[in-house]
């Protein structure tokens, strides 16, 4: 998946994630309660992620049912990634400290990213070369 969502579209696949099915006037109605969205605009959203892939249809035609084609784990890692892609890669680790300093993370969580670190201590080199334009690379630190 290199369908990348907009903003917007998170909302709307969070919800069919959420609920793992549901209609366009399910959808409606709670993105009315929670963004006071108008019913066009969820259904031009809608419209979008079916074009994109990332959800299908029951085939009805009235109170069509939309269930999502790809996880919600799978779309966050490969959304990050293709983020993480796209920056310099000597910032990357500055850059997820600054970001993990400002989550709020469970105990296993961070007991799990512990180990991992651990692990990758054992093989990381000592430090990531630039991948940007040599003439305009900064130090990140």
């Amino acid at each position: 998946m290199n369908k990348l969502l907009t903003p917007s579209e998170w909302e709307i696949m969070r919800v069919i994630w959420t609920l793992g099915e549901a209609t366009a006037n399910q959808i409606i109605h709670i993105m009315n309660n929670q963004k006071n969205w108008q019913p066009s605009t969820v259904k031009t959203l809608i419209n979008r992620i079916l074009k994109k892939g990332l959800l299908r249809t029951d085939g009805a035609t009235r109170n069509r049912l939309y269930t999502p084609t790809v996880g919600e784990h799978e779309t966050m890692t490969q959304t990050l990634r293709a983020t993480i892609d796209d920056m310099c890669a000597m910032c990357i680790g500055h850059t997820l400290l600054d970001v993990l300093a400002d989550m709020t993370l469970s105990q296993s969580d961070i007991t799990k990213l512990q180990a991992l670190l651990e692990q990758k201590m054992k093989n990381a080199p000592e430090s990531i070369a630039c991948n940007c334009l040599p003439e305009n690379c900064e130090d990140c630190k």
